[in-house]
């Protein structure tokens, strides 16, 4: 069964207080010390219910947040929206096996202006300034750094299966061969006028199957190449809108450290 793939698309930000982790949820989970309770917890909370790697690594993203949000004294507001953040940026980043780093980067920055500027309904300011460069920092070294390894193990793969077919002028034995021909393969080595025998024209179209083939051989040989060529492009292409996507946020963290 084929599996569609879905485009990358751009979305929409919205306010996440309370989307998923509930007041009551945060008052269990505060109360949780050890690891292996936190992940029960968070396969209850958040309905982690997936086949192995893919649980244990979600579920040390989880872990891993609120021991972050425990060391910086969040409030219980500021942990349950810290964890839907997490979530969204993650289910953004898997939704497409599609390369989409700039949109999920995006997508990460309105939703910390989400929860850092006052403006109902729209925005609520639930991170002070130097909060929300700490947050950017964490999600920035945490997941985004890390964003293809996490595509890698939460989306299938995509290949390319391409195969190369080459259509030709009719070979001896192709059922489309003319009348003429056929005639002339099945009379009887009988001798002509000009003393070529029947023999000597079947050598002819035995060999022009041969150029044929060769011809066949050739320009298959060339769509290859072609095919590798264009293929090395887009792999160089990939590497470069990486390496810019990892300097415009090195840029972004020096700017904010400047600051």
């Amino acid at each position: 069964m084929d599996t569609i793939i879905k485009a990358p698309q751009a979305l929409k930000a919205k306010v996440m207080l309370w989307t998923d982790v509930t007041y009551h949820d945060m008052e269990e989970i505060d109360k949780i010390q050890s690891i292996p309770d936190l992940e029960s917890a968070f396969c209850s909370v958040l309905g982690v219910d997936l086949p192995e790697p893919r649980k244990g690594v979600l579920l040390e993203l989880y872990v891993q947040t609120v021991l972050f949000c425990r060391e910086h004294s969040f409030s219980k507001e500021q942990t349950s929206a810290l964890l839907s953040i997490i979530k969204s940026i993650h289910e953004a980043n898997v939704e497409t096996p599609l390369n989409n780093s700039e949109e999920c980067f995006k997508y990460c920055r309105e939703l910390l202006l989400c929860h850092s500027v006052r403006r109902p309904p729209f925005s609520i300011n639930l991170f002070k300034s130097e909060e929300v460069n700490c947050v950017l920092t964490y999600i920035h070294n945490n997941y985004m750094r890390h964003y293809k390894l996490y595509k890698y193990v939460f989306t299938p793969q995509v290949k390319l299966d391409l195969s190369l077919s080459y259509s030709g002028p009719p070979t001896v034995e192709d059922s489309s061969v003319p009348a003429a021909v056929e005639d002339v393969t099945d009379t009887e080595a009988v001798p002509k006028k000009d003393g070529t025998s029947s023999e000597t024209q079947q050598a002819s179209i035995t060999a022009a199957a041969g150029v044929t083939s060769e011809l066949k051989a050739l320009i298959e040989q060339e769509v290859r190449e072609h095919m590798t060529r264009v293929s090395g492009q887009l792999d160089q292409r990939i590497k470069e809108i990486a390496s810019q996507h990892s300097s415009a946020l090195d840029s972004s963290q020096n700017h904010k450290a400047k600051k």
